[in-house]
């Protein structure tokens, strides 16, 4: 609901604060007071096309803000929460404009695009004029507010769920079938490229391995040279281990003679002599390996070079060869196993289409019912509002299967005839400007809940008509404003004395004209409605009648 507009230097308004209610406000006053403006201003606040005349001679910007209560369901609270906006308990949206005729827009006072400030004022705001219409007159909205009206959005929502499972398996057959092609086309080349690493069977850590004993072979004669001498200093005569069996054997002799004191001595050359043995049969072992093969060393240079080939010719480490080897196996053997995968995912594929096709044709069915009853529903509300040559109807329109979607088979039209015979067509192509206007009114009723706008404003919806039909247009906008905050720009009297909030528009004289809006009272709404109905001067008999409207007597 709109709560508040605050306007600066908009046209002929300096400074204008507007606090509103539910319910059914309506704005009056004399023509080219102002009331355009208003609504100028409020749709510059909810994203409409800048226009550096609307500025205020003199101003170097305006301003408009528009502040909005809303429920935490509320789409337009979605939308924000979409774009990483913070939702807030109050909606504030703000536009600036320049005298250059740039704009810019906020919201809570963050800067946004003035393409989101408009699709968020879309969802907030309705304005029915004859020179602009929105919301219905977008054939784009005309499907939900079917689905809405016919309490088929759990219908929708279960078709589009299958659609959107038809579409997953679509694009996984059709993944997998690139795959096939893929591979397909380099099935020699994987064939062959199995055959080499399959030959090769690269192993995990083998490169490390290898070039460790490379480096080891390379210095085959230093590291035998160092090792003889090694073994020279600790085995044979005078060596460390005759050394180290010496002093044993000095000990034993005397060990009976020294108590428990030489016991540690003699176990650490225990220790001592059992590691001096481990080492010399490492040493022997080390050298042996020298020894064993002369060949061993081009043995192990031609494995890790073939190895670090294959790694090069495949750009991947010696590392990844082996799950190189596992993925290519894996793809030659979807090659030969293609019939079984494909025709798993085909069926796959076929049985979602079917349940979409079903889900979407008891949707269609339920809308062409749904259909029929909206139209029934609006086609009796057209004679009342002076539309009694006029015919409603919801067209639906099958579309071709590349053209369906979450939303159904079915595109939605609101379509309009205004005289006996004439073929409908699109609201805003076919009625005339009046007639839009009440035609909008029409729907609105029908739809009333269907549609999360909750402010409707309707500008000089009256116009043409009087008498019944006048009585008629505002017993409707009442009845709207028992459900929605209804906004009204009149000239009827009949509509004027229905609202619950009333403002008088006018235009100061002077040097500087200005527009000013003055909120009534209940003397002030008698003495407005009066002006309306006599004009210029009024009389006493003009506001008998007022009272009479007020009353609901008239």
């Amino acid at each position: 609901m709109l709560i508040g507009l605050a306007i600066r230097d908009v046209v002929l308004i300096d400074r204008l604060d507007l606090s509103f209610a539910p319910g059914l406000s309506v704005l009056t006053g004399e023509t080219g007071a102002g009331k355009s403006i208003l609504l100028d201003s409020l749709g510059l606040a909810l994203g409409e096309r800048a226009d550096a005349g609307l500025l205020r001679p003199g101003a170097e910007q305006a301003s408009v803000t528009a502040e909005f209560d809303l429920p935490a369901s509320h789409p337009a609270n979605a939308l924000l929460s979409e774009q990483g906006l913070a939702v807030e308990p109050a909606l504030i949206l703000r536009r600036q404009l320049g005298r250059d005729g740039r704009s810019r827009a906020f919201v809570n006072d963050e800067p946004v695009s003035v393409g989101l400030l408009k699709r968020l004022g879309e969802t907030l705001v309705e304005i029915a004029s004859q020179a602009s219409q929105s919301g219905l007159m977008d054939s784009a909205t005309h499907r939900d507010l079917l689905d809405s009206f016919g309490g088929l959005r759990a219908a929708a929502r279960h078709a589009a769920s299958h659609w959107q499972e038809w579409q997953g398996a679509k694009a996984a057959r059709e993944a997998a079938e690139a795959r096939l092609a893929a591979a397909r086309r380099d099935e020699d080349y994987l064939r062959h490229a199995v055959k080499e690493l399959d030959a090769l069977a690269p192993e995990a850590g083998e490169e490390t391995t290898l070039a460790n004993e490379r480096s080891l072979l390379m210095n085959r004669e230093k590291l035998g040279e160092a090792l003889s001498a090694a073994l020279a200093a600790v085995s044979g005569d005078g060596s460390a281990d005759e050394r180290l069996a010496q002093a044993q054997r000095r000990l034993d002799r005397i060990a009976d003679k020294a108590g428990e004191a030489l016991q540690p001595v003699m176990a650490a050359l225990d220790r001592a002599a059992s590691e001096l043995a481990e080492a010399v049969h490492a040493l022997h072992s080390v050298a042996a390996a020298l020894d064993a093969d002369p060949s061993r060393l081009e043995k192990v240079e031609e494995r890790l070079f073939a190895l670090r080939e294959q790694a090069r010719k495949h750009n991947r480490a010696v590392e990844a060869l082996p799950a190189l080897l596992v993925e290519m196996q894996a793809q030659l053997e979807a090659l030969d196993d293609q019939s079984g995968g494909l025709a798993e995912l085909g069926r796959r594929e076929a049985d979602a289409a079917a349940a979409y096709r079903k889900s979407a044709e008891a949707l269609a069915k339920d809308r062409a019912e749904a259909a029929r009853k909206l139209d029934r529903r609006i086609n009796a509300e057209l004679a009342p509002l002076k539309l009694d040559k006029a015919s409603f109807r919801t067209r639906l329109e099958l579309l071709p299967e590349t053209q369906w979607g979450p939303s159904g088979t079915e595109r939605v039209h609101f379509e309009i005839a205004t005289m006996p015979g004439a073929e409908p067509g699109p609201l805003g192509k076919v009625a005339s400007g009046g007639e839009l206007s009440r035609l909008m009114l029409a729907l609105r009723v029908v739809l009333a809940g269907s549609d999360p706008v909750s402010t409707l404003i309707f500008d000089e919806v009256d116009a043409g008509v009087g008498g019944a039909t006048a009585a008629a247009v505002g017993a409707r906008l009442k009845r709207l404003s028992d459900d929605l905050q209804v906004i009204v720009v009149t000239h009827s009297p009949q509509v004027a004395a229905l609202g619950v909030h009333h403002w008088r528009v006018r235009k100061s004289l002077g040097k500087s004209p200005r527009t000013e809006v003055e909120p009534l009272d209940a003397a002030g709404r008698r003495e407005e409605i009066a002006r309306m109905l006599s004009g210029a001067k009024v009389t006493d008999e003009a506001r008998a009648a007022a009272d009479r409207l007020m009353a609901g007597t008239a």
